[in-house]
């Protein structure tokens, strides 16, 4: 199964600009906001989209975030935390260091008081003693029917550690370097999710951040051998976060594709009627998130697969 309905979600209470990722995120901006506002419009924008995805059927689990310790960027559990069918949990190594504050033991036991089984945890965060990193399905793309993870290469997703994995989950990896042009610079994409999405038979990707022909030519033959209809977007569309959508189920098996409003207004007419043939295209206000936390509708989504006890 390549999508879920269950979602796991993190509603925010000290959320802003994270100073120690915008380093090397450069879709983050600062809004002259007190911190207390951008939290606010944060949290409208977090209830509205819980709504909407509720709405729609999807079950959706939230979790509060709490106070203590400071963590502004928990709204993305997905960069910490993978949920899988063998009832394997993946606990994942940050980058910033109060990034690492967001794993949180106690959610393992919401899920589990929620009927759900784990079975086995794959903890790698001792790598961050190395100086090494791979934040989740942030970096990992997994194509779970065919077995296979893409992977765009950065300071968050170190090459070995993502064979590791690949190793660890039976997956053939897919390796490439995606970049975007800072101030005339062309640097690496943080996260393989900002510019592309993978569902049963779609891929949405900026095959235009993949500067190596030789890279970019791998990734499509992959696709394409497994059935995938691919969806280029423009690098101007992945900075309104067109990569960075999720195909969900909904409780009647019915096909969502999420993203937020930004992503939804930057697709051309052409565009939407492809992915729709996925699913019905959901989207919901994102813009302080989006501004602030340089991730989107897909990052604040963890995908649930763990089976039933």
């Amino acid at each position: 199964m390549q999508i879920t309905n269950t979602i796991l979600m993190i509603r925010p209470v000290n959320f802003r600009m994270n100073e120690q990722t915008a380093v090397n995120n450069f879709f983050q901006e600062d809004l002259d906001l007190s911190k207390a506002a951008i939290n606010s419009r944060a949290q409208q924008e977090f209830d509205a989209f819980v709504d909407i995805l509720r709405a729609k059927g999807v079950d959706v689990i939230v979790v509060e975030d709490t106070e203590d310790p400071d963590t502004p960027d928990s709204i993305f559990p997905n960069n910490w935390i993978s949920f899988h069918k063998n009832g394997t949990v993946g606990i994942y190594p940050m980058f910033a260091v109060n990034r690492r504050n967001e794993r949180r033991t106690d959610i393992l036991d919401i899920l589990e008081e929620k009927g759900f089984r784990i079975d086995n945890i794959m903890d790698y965060t001792t790598a961050e003693e190395e100086g090494f990193f791979l934040e989740g399905t942030g970096s990992i793309l997994m194509d779970r029917e065919n077995q296979k993870a893409y992977c765009a290469l950065s300071e968050r997703a170190h090459e070995e550690l993502f064979i590791e994995f690949c190793e660890d989950f039976d997956c053939m990896p897919v390796i490439f370097t995606a970049n975007q042009t800072v101030n005339g610079e062309r640097l690496p994409i943080y996260h393989t999710n900002v510019m592309m999405c993978l569902g049963e038979q779609i891929a949405v990707i900026c095959l235009d951040a993949i500067d190596d022909k030789k890279e970019r030519d791998n990734v499509v033959k992959h696709l394409k051998e497994d059935g995938k209809e691919v969806v280029p977007i423009t690098e101007e569309q992945m900075h309104h976060f067109a990569g960075n959508m999720l195909q969900v189920l909904t409780k009647d098996n019915l096909r969502l594709m999420v993203m937020s409003s930004a992503a939804f207004n930057s697709l051309s007419e052409q565009q939407k009627a492809i992915i729709e043939k996925s699913g019905e295209i959901v989207h919901s206000s994102l813009d302080t998130i989006e501004t602030c936390g340089g991730g989107s509708a897909r990052c604040m989504m963890a995908e649930v697969f763990l089976p039933r006890s």
